[in-house]
């Protein structure tokens, strides 16, 4: 990427949003949207946090969904570089934390490149959030004491062939997947495949932390089945795992 050809005056903030509930997002970033000249925003960033941005900001929806680009990786960039250059504070806001699944590192690494100074500013991430509240806790000293993040939405082309299942399923007690729901057939026989039990409990959280939250429980044996009776959507967040058993037992938060 080349270096721009004026002199940058601004800085760009990589904002994380949070995961729906705005009582997440944190205070740095509250302020951040208060003060800002231009929010660059996800999709899945959500009303309620949007109503925070300032009125006097100019706001542009980046937005990615499944099978959806308002704007290309490289034209998202391209653009904070543009907006940088006329504006002294310019945010890029994401759902959930920049550098969880989030292209935070990438947008980060092509600022630093083309010259532009950047702020990170964490967002608590969905893949904590939406467990929590549904009840469900990724370590307990009774069924987990470790906990490993994966996506199960992978990039063509990327740095290695694909997710080594094998290893997710002995690596760690709970597994949460982020993006998928789209591959969960494959994800589901590839971790029973793997040595997991095909009665491991699963969870999935639909709008994790907003009022729309949905929740799903079965089985990884189970759980293809009931999502295509349930019509159950992105985006989610699956939670596998003996954790996922609290569920009945905490899972009465009122959001």
């Amino acid at each position: 990427m080349q270096n721009p050809d004026r002199e940058t005056i601004g800085k760009v903030y990589l904002v994380g949003a949070g995961p729906g509930d705005p009582g997440l997002l944190t205070v740095k970033g509250k302020i951040l949207l208060e003060s800002a000249d231009v929010v660059i925003y996800d999709a899945l960033v959500s009303a309620e946090i949007l109503s925070m941005i300032s009125p006097h900001a100019e706001q542009i929806n980046a937005g990615k969904r499944m099978g959806r680009h308002s704007l290309l990786q490289h034209e998202t960039t391209e653009l904070l570089i543009a907006k940088a250059q006329e504006h002294p504070i310019v945010v890029r806001l994401k759902g959930g934390d920049p550098f969880i699944f989030g292209r935070g590192g990438e947008e980060m690494e092509d600022l630093i490149t083309a010259g532009v100074p950047v702020e990170v500013v964490p967002g608590v991430t969905s893949g904590i959030a939406a467990p929590a509240y549904a009840g469900i806790p990724l370590t307990h000293r009774n069924y987990s004491s470790s906990v490993i993040f994966v996506t199960g939405h992978e990039m063509a082309g990327k740095y290695r062939p694909g997710v080594n299942w094998n290893a997710i399923a002995q690596s760690a007690e709970t597994i949460v997947v982020y993006m998928g729901v789209h591959n969960l057939d494959r994800i589901a026989h590839e971790l029973i495949a793997a040595g997991l039990a095909s009665n491991t409990p699963i969870a999935l959280i639909r709008w994790g932390t907003t009022l729309k939250q949905q929740e799903l429980v079965a089985t990884l044996e189970t759980i293809v089945d009931l999502v295509e009776t349930a019509q159950f959507s992105a985006p989610s967040i699956a939670i596998i795992g003996n954790v996922v058993k609290l569920h009945d037992i905490l899972g009465s938060i009122s959001l």
